[in-house]
């Protein structure tokens, strides 16, 4: 019962809505045949894939049939996390959606589940992505404050929910967890974070995050071990469509 995750899929079978670059960039052409082909080499029907976000560029969940019916056809247990591109998943209806698509899907807030001995929890989460003011060598010199001042609203929320999965993992019993963010656990100007810091407070091994796709990305927030947690990037790109072995 291995534990597997990646990101970002962007998955376009009913709609045309796609940025231009994944259109273009070499690293998307036929990127679901690539994640499909390493799926079925690697996950076995015991095991779990955790997709962290970005599912679907559909709208509507029928606009993602065709897509979802693509993730129920990968092998294992499926766990979806919401991105902030999907807009088919209404943040106050999983329970809605986890009954609509039981036995086939499991899309993970405000809850958990359990793989092996750990419960795995997660949020979208949210980070402050900028403007930022550079200067002539690049370096940061301010940013947009109203909008940094929404995004710590916006930060507050995916905590508050946070917290309510790693609780309600807790008062079932369990002790060991690995963490799922959709946004990265920390943006540019920041250390730690809320994020970081709830990782501690419960003793996650392991924080999981997308989001930050396209090379430019790749190193925006934390990677590798910090305070005893390792940080890890699952964006598909950045794995080259090769789910991440967690355990």
């Amino acid at each position: 019962m291995s534990l597997y995750a990646i990101g970002d899929l962007h998955l376009h079978f009913q709609t045309n809505r796609v940025p231009r670059g994944q259109l273009k960039d070499r690293i998307w052409k036929g990127h679901e045949e690539k994640l499909r082909k390493n799926c079925l080499r690697l996950i076995g029907a015991d095991d779990t894939l955790v997709l962290a976000g970005d599912h679907s560029w559909g709208r509507t969940l029928e606009e993602c049939a065709e897509d979802f019916q693509y993730i129920m056809e990968l092998p294992g247990r499926k766990v979806l996390l919401r991105g902030n591109h999907d807009m088919f998943w209404d943040a106050n209806k999983t329970a809605k959606l986890n009954k609509a698509f039981a036995g086939k899907l499991f899309f993970l807030q405000d809850n958990y589940v359990t793989c092996q001995d750990y419960a795995l929890v997660g949020t979208k989460g949210f980070t402050f992505e900028g403007p930022f003011y550079l200067n002539a060598r690049g370096k940061i010199t301010g940013w947009d404050e109203e909008k940094e001042a929404h995004a710590r609203k916006l930060v507050e929320r995916e905590l508050a929910r946070l917290r309510t999965s790693f609780e309600a993992a807790k008062r079932d019993g369990c002790r060991k967890y690995i963490m799922f963010l959709h946004y990265p656990p920390t943006n540019l100007l920041e250390d730690e974070s809320g994020f970081t810091a709830m990782a501690e407070e419960y003793g996650a091994e392991q924080v999981i995050y997308a989001h930050s796709h396209g090379e430019s990305r790749f190193h925006d927030s934390i990677l590798g071990e910090k305070n005893g947690v390792l940080y890890r990037l699952v964006s598909g790109d950045y794995l080259k469509w090769t789910p991440a072995l967690l355990f």
